[in-house]
């Protein structure tokens, strides 16, 4: 009886079909995709059920989720295809804008990662953040898969006719695009609220179309389709104990309205498919797997229906366009927009000139490097024929400079030398000149210090900076170390106050694409000096101000340096070298020990991070310190001993010993950092290191002659407020032991 049933369904269904159409006319199908977030997946799982029932899809309408799945197969991606794209996306990195690290420009890696909280100013006011990011990631990505169409501009003209829904923000309308540039658009149809910052387009303001139109049947229908296909992965509404987070309220809110309107488009879907995704929200992409196995249940239970369709349809093939990713040699450069950073700093930033040679995977790496300026809110991109050279491509670049140019930043840091510290950061960009950023920091704790730093980054052309510093801290250090010039028998420790103010005036260029190379001019004051032993002092003024000083005085010095830095993190880091050499020559100084002939120190750091297996890191570091000349001021020795990742001047860290125990006029040092991730974001950590500090440390070659060594295990935590660490270290050479702590972004 049940067989009998079905086939006077489907006998009464083909024939309404053949009532509709004549017999030798094409039956036209549109599919309708739903928004939904991370639910949006189980589209993939229908659209590969509709192709194996041999459904061809002639229009295609969706709103956020369901537009991006939607306008990726209207540009000609087979379903399997979009099956071994989404698979491999790490979602949460895409959503969250997080930028390599070493498409930062240098400027940003030494003073920008410091700040645990970074708030936008306008008007003098302290603002939040529109979202949760801009959305750059998802616009890389989006015009990556669809830079086989970025010529087509009317949707209409796709392999397969697509629109989809965005919400004006201004008017609370809905906004239909069928045209202008595809990410773009898409994008702004899946700016869910809080995640996604809203889309500019043609002067209005667009976001989540989910808030007005979640299900756009009657645009599907406008564009020719006879028969709708609707695929529906909204949920209802959640009850109270479900709405216990931001993106659940949000979610709840953008439903209100949608909800209302659901039973009159259901009358209007031929096949419903309804995959069983109530256990998941937007943003549940870690559970890919089982999303798109929902939606290719829901399907298969539509699978005769699906196949009597295909038998309606007398074309059965869609043309496809061919998607593979080429290269590109660039002609040309054109940029708009720009209107406080000048087309040089654009080039600089992008490290791309004409006649290079690139395909999309490096463009976009270029991209970033100009989006993680911070300077820009999106960045579109289009790689055009060059009408002039045939054998040549257009890099057109649309950019979007950023609303906002000041922001208030905050930070927390505790650690074992300068103990308890906030820092409080204003930043304003572009307020004197073009390409020109000042920051401003105040260290608020036990020890009260500043940074000023103003800088005209030129990209490719040389650029100029101002640095201003004071820094502080006081130390209980062996006096033997400190000064064996002056002999007193009951004192074995001193308590130093260290402290140092410098000035620089430097210029910059980049080359290679990679070094950094600066010179410039440095007046610095340098005052240390401990209130243990003043009565050695015989002075009016040390006696007057209970003070031994070793040195207090004014230097007047060049500099240069070089430096590199493609490490994947500021600290625990997994990949990339770091190179950082300077050369300081004193050349002039107020001379307070009387005892002043002009010299100079050349000190360099090297690094290299590279894991195994995604969990094991092996990190190996060097560092070396010569003084060329004769230095008569142990002030300015190299200073070796203790752990830090702040340490100024000649000032180095060294597990196994305590800060300075260490010093001499030259030291070389190597290490050797294994650390290991347990946890996301934990980590065990075993270092081993080795230095030598002593003059003439490469008199005939005998640079391994007595070797101190140290040791250290630890275990750190990679938080929001920085790094969390505790290290125990111990050296075979003596008895003492050491333990290490330290909370937060170190400044």
């Amino acid at each position: 009886m049940k067989r009998i049933l079905i086939f006077v369904f489907f006998l009464t269904f083909l024939v309404s079909f053949s009532q509709e159409k004549p017999a030798n006319q094409d039956l036209k199908v549109g599919l309708v995709l739903s928004g939904g977030g991370a639910k949006g997946l189980a589209h993939v799982s229908v659209l590969k059920v509709l192709e194996e029932a041999g459904v061809r899809v002639d229009y295609i309408g969706g709103t956020s989720m369901g537009a991006i799945i939607g306008a990726l197969y209207a540009s000609g991606y087979t379903a399997n295809q979009l099956d071994s794209i989404l698979k491999v996306i790490d979602f949460d990195l895409i959503l969250t804008d997080q930028m390599p690290r070493k498409s930062k420009p240098f400027y940003e890696k030494e003073i920008g990662e410091k700040y645990a909280l970074s708030l936008p100013v306008k008007n003098k006011r302290v603002g939040i953040p529109r979202a949760l990011s801009e959305g750059q990631s998802v616009l890389n990505l989006l015009t990556k898969l669809t830079q086989h169409v970025n010529n087509i501009t009317d949707f209409n003209k796709l392999p397969i006719p697509f629109v989809c829904i965005a919400t004006n923000l201004e008017t609370g309308k809905q906004e239909i695009l069928n045209s202008g540039f595809l990410p773009e658009a898409v994008k702004a149809s899946g700016s869910f609220p809080t995640l996604l910052a809203p889309v500019e387009i043609d002067g209005k303001i667009l976001t989540d179309g989910g808030i007005v139109n979640n299900f756009p049947v009657d645009e599907v229908i406008s564009m020719g389709a006879d028969i709708i296909i609707g695929v529906d992965i909204q949920s209802g509404l959640d009850k109270k104990d479900n709405l216990s987070s931001a993106v659940a309220i949000i979610n709840q809110i953008v439903g209100f309205q949608m909800y209302n309107t659901l039973d009159y488009k259901y009358g209007k879907v031929d096949v419903l498919i309804k995959p069983d995704v109530t256990h998941y929200n937007v943003i549940s992409f870690d559970k890919k797997k089982e999303i798109m196995k929902a939606g290719d249940e829901a399907a298969r239970e539509h699978m005769d229906n699906l196949r009597a369709i295909a038998k309606q349809q007398t074309t059965k093939e869609t043309p496809k366009i061919n998607t593979k990713q080429l290269q590109y040699d660039i002609s040309d450069i054109r940029i708009q927009g720009n209107l406080n950073y000048t087309r040089a700093y654009i080039l600089g930033k992008l490290n791309l000139k004409k006649q290079d040679k690139t395909g999309y995977n490096k463009l976009i790496q270029s991209i970033n490097n100009l989006y993680a300026t911070g300077n820009f809110e999106n960045v579109q991109y289009k790689i055009l024929d060059d009408t002039e050279n045939e054998e040549g491509s257009v890099l057109s670049l649309k950019v979007k400079e950023h609303r906002i140019s000041n922001y208030l930043q905050l930070g927390a840091h505790f650690d074992d030398l300068y103990k308890t510290g906030i820092i409080i950061n204003s930043t304003a960009k572009h307020l004197f000149n073009k390409n020109d950023i000042i920051s401003a920091d105040i260290i608020l704790g036990d020890n009260i210090r500043y940074n000023f730093d103003y800088f005209i980054d030129n990209g490719f052309y040389t650029s100029f900076g101002v640095k201003s510093r004071y820094n502080s801290f006081n130390a209980n250090l062996n006096f033997e170390q400190t000064n064996s010039n002056i002999e007193d028998s009951n004192v074995n420790e001193i308590n130093l106050v260290y402290e140092d103010f410098t000035n620089q005036i430097y210029f910059q260029t980049v080359f290679n694409r990679k070094f950094a190379l600066g010179v410039g001019g440095e007046h610095k004051h340098l005052k240390v000096f401990t209130e243990t032993i003043s009565s050695l002092e015989s002075t009016v003024s040390a006696n007057r101000e209970k003070r031994l000083y070793f040195d207090n005085s004014d230097y007047l010095n060049l500099i240069a340096y070089l430096k590199i830095d493609t490490y994947d993190k500021k600290y625990f880091q997994k990949y990339g070298v770091f190179l950082d050499t300077e050369f300081r020559w004193f050349l002039n100084s107020s001379d307070y020990n009387s005892n002043f002939n002009s010299f100079s120190q050349l000190k360099g750091k090297f690094g290299l991070a590279y894991t195994f297996f995604d969990k094991l890191t092996t990190h190996f570091n060097s560092e070396a310190g010569i003084t060329i000349g004769e230095n008569n001021n142990r002030a300015l020795d190299y200073n070796v001993g203790g752990y830090g990742e702040n340490f100024i001047n000649s000032f180095i860290p060294f597990f196994g010993y305590d800060l300075a125990e260490l010093s001499a006029n030259a030291f070389l040092k190597s290490g050797l950092t294994l650390r290991f991730e347990f946890l996301p974001k934990n980590y065990f950590s075993a270092t081993a290191n080795y230095t030598r500090v002593e003059p003439d440390l490469f008199n005939e070659g005998k640079i391994f002659e007595n070797t101190k060594s140290g040791y250290m295990v630890g275990y750190g935590i990679d938080t929001f407020l920085g790094p969390i660490e505790i290290n125990y270290s111990w050296s075979p050479d003596h008895s003492e032991k050491y333990w290490h702590f330290n909370v937060g972004y170190w400044f």
